[in-house]
């Protein structure tokens, strides 16, 4: 930059000097022909700049110009642009000169600055004429930096338009001389010169403009002088395209798609479609509507926002009514001939989980056997939901502890069928809902419940609370009586449950068991029809049927024990000792007998239970308490001590056998006894082998023909047992069989035991008295109906005297109708 400003100033200097060699040519001419000094200096010097030597070219003496006060007039508009140095005579430059203020106009190429020198002693004037040359130092500029031009796009190529020229306060070469436009493929500019040499372009269009393509076109006019070097201005054009109305508005797209959810609130926006147009004023103003293509539902259940194209909800939209809308909406301009776009509208309508599924069953069989057979189809059932996608996808389900199914038949079709067997005893009905819940989010569900009922078939036995039935029944019972209701339960219903009553016949002893027992068919009450004796008949066992009265029927039974509770109805029989005279006995024993011997032994029998045959001995009256003792358990009498000269010779003694029952009943026997003088040892225990007599005596022999006596007896009625055995005779329903009696009469058992049954229904019981010489066998009727078990048990105890055992007598009775033989 300082170099290129050192250049200016050079260029600058050597056209100054150039000017001055000029002026001085001039000068010497000028001098010759006339009396006006001349010189020419360019515009601009520097000040102090020397434009002549004044003294040298009027010929002063320079040493006088102080004395006759040379001075010079050279003011112009307040301004003394020129002086004189008066010490040399030199005419400088006092103020720089700017020619285009000094001279402004520009009628003549010429600028002159004329001046008066004047001096004194003698006054002297000189005219001199200072020609201030012109110099390019002002560029061409333009009025108007910038330049509005309003043209028509519907202007046609070639239309010419004014554009305002520049100017240039230089003159000359150093003017205007050339214009330049900025590169444009519309637009040009042609140069023109006016009368007064003034230069000017014309703006001419050269191609036809689109405002749509480009609204406003910025150029750049460059004007340049014909200096050296040459200078420039530019002014801005701006051209503003004017619109017509020549572009339809324009959507942003042809097809718009938008998904509305259902049931969105009235109002809401569903979009804004948006037309443009390239146009501007009222040529790009669009209204919007629908086209007649739009349906009359369509355009009620959306507004069209005419001015702005927002489409909103107008009514409720349901996706069950209409799942899709297609609608046309056409944007107009408002220019005078208005133009229109056109684009298409889809709305597809969103579906929301809105409706509750819906169960339709087609078809309910009710009631059902609770036999059917699984598989068996209950019902058929549709479901439904006017939803789409997950939201119209139903499940359908029924309770899992029921024993039925669905099976899908179909698209939404499912059946009910029966999974497991069915039982009405369990469950008589059931109450089957069926729930159907969709897949949306949230999910809704519906249900509706059947009850199924279930028809009984006979398939359940009667049931009877127990298995067996124990009954006691006391003997001596009322006949009629109700011992027991043998009830059975049968969970079936109707004629399946209505049960019958029956006693399963069997016969006992040849009695059947309807002519003992009787039970109402209806309740099962189970009655006696007889009186019982427990001494005959101990118990009875049997069966109850109970049979239900479906079809086919059913039955079941129960076991009945009937066991008859024995009564203390027997008083004690005393067996022993004998008493062929009454109820007194009379006995005869050795005076001598010893301390313990046995004397006699009381036996009673009693046919009731164990319980109320045990029996107890006491005395009721003894003559001698200290003499004899009595054993409470087997009715042994024995001595205390022995007999001395002091006691009596004749005893007495009454003994009373008392059984367990409540009230006891009881029996007595009055025992006499004599004592004797005699040499023979009474013997202790006569439960040992039968003693051999050494002494034959008078008792002895009667003894031995009584034994014979009853043994004939026995073998009379061993032979009548054995005739009537082979002849198996039928007999009565109330009396018990008879059965021989065997008589056990082996030396070493001291008691026998034996059985004597008669024809004539009497039961003897066999026993041994024992005596103090010999066996005896003692036969008594006792009570019908009963058996007498006389055994010889050995006794804990041993007598000191004698040494030997004595024998226990125990009594059992045994019912008439059992099995075993003896």
């Amino acid at each position: 930059m300082h170099s290129t400003i050192m250049a200016h100033r050079f260029l600058q200097s050597s056209s100054w000097i150039w000017y001055v060699l000029r002026f001085l040519v001039l000068a010497a001419i000028m001098d010759t022909t006339s009396a006006v000094t001349h010189y020419s200096i360019p515009e601009e010097m520097e000040e102090g700049s020397v434009v002549a030597n004044l003294a040298s070219d009027l010929e002063l003496d320079v040493s006088t110009l102080k004395k006759r006060k040379m001075r010079i007039d050279s003011v112009v508009a307040n301004k003394k642009y020129l002086d004189i140095n008066k010490n040399t005579g030199e005419l400088y430059i006092l103020e720089k000169i700017d020619r285009e203020l000094l001279c402004p106009l520009k009628t003549t190429t010429y600028c002159f600055l004329k001046l008066d020198v004047t001096i004194e002693n003698p006054i002297r004037m000189f005219n001199i004429e200072v020609e201030i040359m012109d110099i390019n130092d002002n560029a061409p500029h333009f009025r108007r930096g910038t330049m509005h031009l309003d043209i028509s796009e519907s202007s046609s190529a070639g239309e010419r338009f004014s554009l305002n020229n520049a100017v240039d306060p230089d003159v000359g070469s150093n003017s205007v001389n050339d214009y330049h436009l900025s590169t444009s493929e519309h637009f040009a500019i042609e140069i023109q010169t006016g009368r007064d040499g003034t230069k000017f372009a014309d703006f001419i269009l050269k191609k036809g403009l689109d405002r749509e393509r480009q609204a406003v076109h910025n150029l750049i006019l460059t004007a340049v002088d014909g200096g050296v070097p040459a200078r420039s201005g530019t002014a801005n054009i701006i051209v503003r395209v004017l619109d017509i109305n020549d572009n339809a508005p324009t959507f942003d797209k042809e097809m718009y798609r938008v998904d509305l959810m259902e049931n969105s609130p009235i109002g809401s926006l569903v979009i804004q479609v948006k037309a443009s147009d390239l146009d501007e004023g009222s040529n790009s103003a669009i209204v919007y509507s629908y086209s007649l293509y739009t349906s009359e539902k369509t355009q009620n259940t959306f507004s069209l926002n005419p001015d702005n194209g927002e489409i909103r909800v107008k009514e409720l939209v349901n996706y069950e009514d209409f799942k899709t809308y297609e609608m046309e909406v056409i944007a107009t301009d408002k220019g005078p001939n208005s133009l229109s776009g056109q684009c298409k509208l889809t709305i597809a309508v969103t579906d929301m989980n809105d409706n509750h599924p819906e169960i339709s069953i087609k078809s309910f069989q009710s009631p059902i056997k609770e036999n059917a057979p699984t598989d068996t189809v209950i019902a058929v059932v549709s479901v439904s939901d006017k939803d789409s996608g997950d939201n119209g996808v139903v499940d359908l389900k029924i309770p899992n502890n029921i024993p039925f199914k669905l099976r899908e038949s179909s698209d939404n079709y499912f059946e009910l069928v029966v999974s497991e067997p069915l039982d009405r005893e369990k469950v008589r009905e059931y109450d089957i809902t069926f729930t159907v819940t969709d897949r949306g989010s949230p999910s809704l569900s519906d249900n509706e419940t059947r009850t199924l009922e279930l028809l009984d078939v006979n398939d359940n036995v009667p049931q009877f609370p127990q298995s067996f039935y124990t009954i006691r029944v006391p003997e001596n019972n009322a006949p009629g009586g109700l011992l027991s209701s043998l009830t059975a339960f049968d969970p079936d219903l109707h004629e399946n449950q209505y049960l019958v009553y029956f006693i399963l016949e069997k016969e006992i002893v040849n009695t059947s068991m309807s002519m003992l027992f009787s039970i109402n068919p209806e309740n099962g009450n189970l009655y006696a029809l007889r009186t019982f004796d427990y001494e005959i008949e101990k118990e009875f066992l049997f069966h109850i049927e109970a049979r239900d009265s479906g079809v086919p029927p059913l039955s079941s039974n129960v076991t009945v024990h009937i066991i008859i509770v024995d009564q203390n109805d027997n008083k004690p029989v005393i067996v022993s000792p004998w008493r062929p005279h009454g109820s007194i006995v009379e006995e005869k024993i050795p005076r001598s007998t010893d301390k313990g011997s046995l004397i006699a032994k009381v036996i009673a029998l009693d046919t009731d239970s164990p319980q109320n045959s045990r029996i107890s001995y006491q005395f009721l009256q003894v003559s001698d308490a200290t003499l004899f003792s009595l054993d409470q358990y087997n009715g042994e009498i024995r001595t205390m001590r022995m007999f001395s000269y002091r006691d009596s010779r004749h005893q007495q003694m009454v003994v009373v056998a008392k059984d367990n029952g409540e009230p006891a009943l009881s029996a007595t026997v009055t025992i006499k006894l004599s004592t004797i003088e005699t040499a023979v040892k009474a013997y202790s225990d006569m439960t040992e082998v039968p003693l051999e007599y050494d002494i034959f005596s008078d008792i002895n022999l009667y003894l031995l023909i009584g034994l014979g006596s009853v043994s004939f007896l026995l073998l009379i009625t061993i032979l009548v047992t054995i005739v009537l055995k082979c002849q198996k005779p039928n007999y009565s329903k109330t009396a018990p069989p008879c059965r021989n009696s065997v008589i056990s009469s082996e030396r070493n058992s001291t008691i026998a035991d034996s059985t004597l049954v008669s024809n004539d229904a009497y039961w003897y019981s066999m026993f041994l008295a024992e005596t103090r010489k010999g066996k005896l066998v003692v036969r008594q009727p006792v009570p019908k109906g009963s058996r007498y078990f006389v055994s010889s048990l050995p006794r804990s105890t041993m007598s000191e005297t004698s040494g030997s055992a004595p024998s226990t007598l125990q009594a059992s009775t045994i019912s008439s109708n059992s099995s075993a033989a003896l």
